[in-house]
Order: C-alpha cells, then structure tokens, then sequence
C-alpha cells in the first residue's frame, strides 16, 4: 500500500493510553486534516463491540475528509470486515495472509509486520500488500522485540522487496529525516503524532522530513 502522492506518507497507529485524555476519534480526525495516507486502529486491550465503533468512526472520518485516507485495523480481520476499512494489519505472528485473502477478496488490503529481512521475505512470498518493519529506531512500544534494525537493515528489506514498505519504531520528524535516501512508502508513527499537541502539524512535519 503506497500514499496517493509521490512522496512518502505517513502512517497514524492509534493508541488511546498516549492521546493526554483527549476523544481518540480527535486525534484521528487531526492526523487525517495533516495529510495522513493510513490509520491504523490499533487497540489492543478493547473488546470487539468498543473496537468496531472506533474503527467505524475513523472509516467515517477518512470518508468525510474525501477518502485521502485509507483505514485498517490491526489484528482484527473480523472487525476490519464489519467496519468496512480498507484492510487488516497482521503481526508477525498474526492469522495466515491466505486465509485472510480466502475471507475478504483480493481488494482488501493485507498488511504485515516484520522484524527482519527473512521474515519480510516470507511475508512478501505468502502474498502480503505491504510490510511495516520495525522497530528502526529505540522506542519503548516496541522494546518487547528486539534491538531497532537501525537505518542500514531498513534498507536491506526495502531495496530486496517488491511491495510497499514502511518504517516503524522512535520515528519522529527528526529521525524521518534520517530516512530520506531509503525508498520507503512511509513512516508509521504511533506517539509522534498521538502525544502531539496539534496531531495535524505533526503529521505535516513528518511529511516534509521524508520530502
């Protein structure tokens, strides 16, 4: 999954432990106002009705803002389905990309996650659309796996594979910048831009680091 415009996108992972008290469904709809190519409802502690009304509310946002945005939900294939998002993101050790397709057609948007380079290229043979690999940089929502890759293995995986991928883990408008010279499809951010005071300047000033 590539963003619409030429230049890299960016990718909004939410997470409501992070948003400083404010309605989720705000920080979406910023995120989306600054020019986010991706939401990525990920709510992991949720139960399945709570989890597809939220889901429902961003499918809404990104429709109401023009459908710049594209919508998928982490993990949960079921709720993806009845939210009517563009897709599923699957961990590394999430549901099988073939079974997934088997329930939702080829349309629908099958993400995954990968933590190095084999796991990239298994991901990409089992029919994945894209990939996020992290974390590239030390931060503490994804500390449970694994020192960062760091740049150099970022690039590895990207310049070996055929589908979008983009770069998750301490990404901030400072440490995009170090990511300029890779051809990524974006960044995914999770409390850059749900710690940020005005969610919308910070997905443009992550924007224009990758620009």
């Amino acid at each position: 999954m590539s963003p619409a415009r030429g230049s890299p996108g960016v990718c909004f992972v939410t997470d409501r432990s992070a948003i400083g008290g404010r309605p989720l469904l705000e920080v979406v709809r910023g995120a989306i106002a600054g020019g986010a190519a991706i939401v990525q409802v990920r709510e992991k502690d949720l139960g399945g009705a709570a989890l597809l009304e939220i889901a429902r509310e961003a499918v809404e946002a990104a429709k109401s803002a023009g459908d710049r945005c594209r919508v998928v939900v982490n993990d949960r294939l079921d709720i993806a389905l009845a939210a009517r998002a563009s897709g599923v993101h699957l961990p590394a050790d999430g549901l099988p990309i073939g079974a997934v397709r088997r329930c939702a057609g080829k349309r629908f948007l099958v993400g995954r996650s990968v933590h190095g380079l084999s796991q990239a290229r298994q991901a990409e043979k089992e029919g994945a659309d894209y990939l996020i690999v992290g974390p590239v940089f030390g931060t503490p929502s994804k500390a449970s796996f694994g020192p960062p890759l760091g740049p150099a293995t970022l690039r590895k995986v990207v310049e070996s594979a055929r589908i979008p991928v983009w770069a998750i883990g301490g990404i901030d408008a400072s440490t995009a910048a170090e990511l300029k010279s890779i051809p990524l499809a974006g960044v995914a951010v999770i409390r850059a831009i749900a710690m940020a005071p005005d969610p919308s300047e910070a997905v443009r000033s992550l924007r224009a680091a990758l620009a």
